[in-house]
């Protein structure tokens, strides 16, 4: 692409990026510690770092206060980073079995497997705006320094929206639930509430389930050193939609799911938020090592089979998985893995969910056409031009 030069442009980019400065550095406001901002902004860090693709708290917060609050910018910032750094291993692979879950519920279940495990949530909380003063939030913490992830009222007990509950609280039907729960750490016959068995299992036991296992273990497709079209295996829709931009994924997900003639039957059997392990193998004794945890959000979707070509005695199950506290992404992710699937290509959605929903991508190519296109406009001019004359010559022969 040309561009025409113009005076004083060199100056005039220095001076802006002077004034950026300025804003984020200067101002009147205290500095942003980066414990602040990971401990208040959690979920904005956990939303930089899933379509960045980078577990890096810490980073993130960085990111998140250089660019001002902008979790695109920031997300740019951070893909840019991690482009930089050298692969030194590769991690091996660990089952989600072992999610250590901190939140765990199922909207399709009223007593699923294990327990379910309210956790931290919003889903219960009116939306009110809070003017409270600071002291006062404070006060109102009867244990200020507890994580509220671990909070042993919010196990075992919780109405749902639709009357469910899970055997231990109460829900009334109407979607009041008291919250209470037995608060003694354990699920169903003694099973540790942080692991309990998965939905899954029993609809399989009930032979509910189609069956979409292949042969062979294939490694998951790497979107960053393979292109990705129509036609990548399941892995790559999987990876291309948990980097993908919330917004833009939970939009696509919900006009394709209500489409005119579209009815789709989409119930989240179950969504868990936890830590899972992160494995590599050690250098001099091959042995697996855990050098870190990350927190993630996991969601196994069901959808009924109801078309003439599926077998209608069974039920579907769509998966999203994403880093961090992300439950809108992992739903509506879960969601068009069935819908890419059920589609078989007969629409371009696979296309759409591969090629539209990065962010970044999105965001650079609409901030490239705030740079200068002279010759572009120019050339378009010249064109527009030249048909009216040919045009005007065509009236007077």
């Amino acid at each position: 692409m040309g561009y025409s030069g113009a005076s004083g442009g060199h100056e005039a980019i220095l001076a802006a990026e002077k004034l950026v400065e300025r804003r984020r550095y200067g101002g009147p406001s205290a500095w942003l510690d980066i414990d602040q901002i990971t401990g208040r902004l959690r979920l904005a860090v956990d939303r930089i770092m899933g379509e960045g693709g980078l577990w890096a708290p810490e980073l993130a917060a960085r990111a998140l206060r250089q660019s001002e609050g902008d979790v695109q910018e920031a997300a740019q910032l951070i893909r840019a980073h991690r482009s930089t750094l050298p692969r030194v291993a590769y991690s091996e692979p660990v089952h989600a079995d072992e999610l250590s879950v901190s939140r765990r519920i199922s909207p399709a279940f009223r007593n699923p497997p294990g327990s379910q495990l309210l956790g931290r949530t919003l889903d219960y909380v009116g939306r009110l705006l809070d003017l409270m003063p600071e002291d006062q939030a404070k006060a109102r913490l009867q244990e200020p320094d507890q994580e509220p992830d671990q909070d042993p009222a919010a196990v075992n007990g919780h109405g749902h929206g639709d009357g469910h509950g899970d055997g231990n609280g109460h829900g009334d039907g109407n979607g009041h639930g008291n919250g209470h729960g037995n608060g003694n750490g354990h699920g169903h016959d003694g099973e540790d509430p942080r692991r309990p068995p998965r939905l899954l299992g029993l609809l399989r036991s009930m032979g509910m389930l189609v069956d979409r296992s292949t042969d062979g273990d294939p490694d998951p497709y790497d979107i960053t050193r393979s292109p990705v079209r129509p036609g990548v295996p399941r892995s790559a829709r999987l990876t291309a939609m948990a980097r993908a931009e919330t917004g833009a994924l939970v939009h696509l997900w919900y006009s394709n799911t209500f489409q005119p003639g579209r009815h789709n039957h989409e119930f989240p059997g179950e969504v868990r938020h936890g830590t899972l392990p992160v494995r590599v193998s050690h250098p001099l004794t091959g042995n697996p090592v855990t050098v870190a945890e990350v927190r993630v959000t996991e969601v196994e979707t069901i959808d009924d089979l109801d078309r003439a070509e599926e077998d209608r005695t069974r039920l579907d199950l769509g998966y999203g998985m994403c880093f961090g506290h992300n439950e809108r992404k992992a739903i509506a992710m879960a969601g068009l893995d069935l819908l890419v699937h059920r589609d078989g290509g007969r629409t371009g959605l696979e296309q759409e969910v591969l090629l539209t929903l990065d962010g970044i991508e999105a965001s650079g190519f609409l901030e490239h056409l705030k740079l200068p296109h002279y010759v572009d406009f120019r050339s378009v001019l010249d064109r527009k031009r030249a048909v009216r004359a040919a045009m005007e010559e065509a009236v007077v022969r």
